[in-house]
């Protein structure tokens, strides 16, 4: 935990390390040094006109993730029968795997491109952490929503790639309700992590901004898209458990 947590901060040793890793996958300045506002409202701007369509509809978007990925829960949930005490330890297991597996991913090929995934560091690193920066957290409009929300295509791909055949392993190596559980679980981080990074983003006076939780776990992302601090602190999107585990949470390294 140590080591890690060395690796958090802006001390003189980390910044050499992290130096010549941000000079080898985010040569460009915009990414490794605050932006100034005119420069965040160009590139918003050049966003606006170059990514999202003219069809694009925020809402339409928001909806189509959380009813898809509801409709998924509910459907898993419908197929449990009669469910062990042991089976039940699927729901937290699974949780702490996708904590860590989130963890893993931002800090891996959302910040470092790797092959085949480069278009994830693309939409990441080089556009959403120029979209928002600390001083410019939230979005203007329902159009910005494509900013913040996986692509559609990628409900797909989890359901698909991931969900799907995990869970038909389950079913095999232990029980039917495990992989449901296993499925329904998952399906629901997802969607509570697109939830949750959605809050982060609303104008700091939104009603939903001041839901219970909300301000603190927003303070700890903010922190992350410090272009400083991207690289090195607070990969949790959704809850720092992993963060905390593995000494990137930079309120360890303050304290």
């Amino acid at each position: 935990m140590n080591g890690h947590s060395e690796r958090c901060g802006t001390d003189e040793r980390s910044a050499l390390v992290d130096g010549r890793q941000v000079a080898r996958t985010a040569p460009d300045a915009s990414i490794s040094a605050p932006q100034a506002p005119d420069a965040v409202l160009a590139f918003r701007q050049r966003y606006r006109r170059e990514e999202i369509g003219p069809h694009y509809r925020g809402w339409a978007h928001f909806a189509f993730t959380s009813l898809a990925c509801l409709a998924a829960v509910a459907f898993c949930l419908s197929r449990l029968h009669a469910v062990q005490d042991w089976e039940w330890a699927t729901v937290p297991l699974t949780f702490l795997f996708a904590n860590l597996a989130e963890w893993a991913g931002h800090r891996g090929p959302m910040h470092h491109p790797r092959r085949g995934l480069r278009l994830i560091y693309q939409r990441h690193t080089r556009q959403h952490h120029r979209f928002f920066t600390p001083e410019h957290m939230a979005f203007d409009s329902p159009r910005d929503f494509k900013a913040v929300l996986f692509p559609p295509i990628l409900l797909a791909f989890f359901f698909g790639v991931f969900a799907l055949p995990v869970g038909a392993v389950l079913a095999l190596a232990a029980t039917a309700n495990v992989a449901y559980l296993f499925a329904a679980t998952s399906v629901a981080y997802f969607l509570n992590y697109e939830w949750l990074h959605f809050a982060y983003h609303t104008p700091a006076d939104s009603w939903i901004a001041h839901l219970p939780g909300i301000a603190r776990l927003r303070r700890h992302h903010t922190r992350h898209h410090d272009p400083r601090l991207m690289t090195r602190c607070n990969f949790n999107i959704t809850y720092p458990i992993a963060d905390w585990l593995l000494g990137t949470d930079d309120r360890q390294r303050r304290s």
